[in-house]
């Protein structure tokens, strides 16, 4: 087993936090577990040497170090209640006050897709015999080119499926072999996904109605999150939601928006 110098490690860590925000200062363990058999495979000798490989802007190399160390752990309707408040909270008021009948939401961190395919099902589910009146864009980005390829291909187990009402499970998702669901080309549709790195600016011509970012900011440091919270509220319609994961939390003193509920924040109305 290729170890891990405290040198080679804090390479690592500086290299990471630049280019991706990532803060990996206390990942030692990690980074030498999931990287060591890979250098091995790969006949280098030293993690030094990987990462001069990955310094060389090897586009392969890169997304392989990036998907070994973020950890993609996800299923359909994760932490539901979040899905309850856009059900009875937010798509209400935008039955009775939007006009153009357009909603727009992003999914940052999407991971495989399960989170943007379960609100796109929550909506078409909510809108019923309307939906078709309405045009829904979920845009769903992730740092990670793999788990994306996944989520385009929208094939999942049992295990991903294990929190989703039966109705779901039935009206948007079509069986095929080996015990594995397709999401329907209906939900499909209102998705749209591309790789995006949360450190870079975030352009939104229209801005968004909702913005999920749930367990993503763990991986980032108080200054890297302040920046991205304030970027998130730049892109949010006023009146619009940020949603977190249950285990993270925003200090008032960090950002403008409104605590709403544990983990939802809302940017004032105009």
């Amino acid at each position: 087993m290729v170890k891990l110098t405290d040198e080679e490690f804090l390479e690592f860590v500086v290299y990471m936090q630049k280019n991706y925000g990532i803060d990996l200062s206390k990942k030692k363990v990690l980074i030498e577990g999931r990287l060591s058999n890979l250098i091995e495979k790969k006949g280098m000798s030293s993690f030094g040497e990987y990462l001069s490989s990955v310094k060389r802007n090897n586009k392969d190399e890169i997304i392989t170090l990036v998907n070994k160390l973020t950890t993609n752990y996800t299923y359909f309707n994760r932490e539901e209640k979040h899905f309850k408040f856009l059900r009875d909270d937010v798509l209400p008021y935008q039955k009775k006050n939007n006009r153009s009948k357009v909603i727009k939401i992003w999914s940052a961190g999407c991971s495989s897709g399960e989170e943007p395919y379960t609100l796109a099902m929550v909506i078409d589910d909510y809108f019923k015999f309307m939906s078709d009146q309405w045009k829904i864009q979920i845009h769903a980005t992730d740092i990670s080119e793999s788990v994306l390829s996944k989520a385009r291909e929208g094939i999942y187990g049992d295990e991903s499926l294990k929190e989703i009402p039966e109705s779901y499970k039935k009206r948007y998702f079509e069986k095929i072999k080996d015990g594995k669901y397709r999401v329907v080309p209906g939900i499909k549709k209102n998705v749209s996904f591309k790789i995006f790195n949360l450190m870079d600016p975030v352009i939104a011509k229209n801005k968004y109605d909702v913005i999920f970012c749930r367990n993503v900011m763990i991986y980032f440091n108080a200054e890297t999150k302040i920046k991205i919270v304030n970027k998130f509220y730049e892109a949010t319609k006023p009146g619009g939601y940020l949603m977190i994961g249950h285990a993270e939390t925003i200090q008032r003193d960090q950002s403008k928006y409104l605590y709403i509920n544990p983990a939802i924040y809302k940017k004032e109305q105009v």
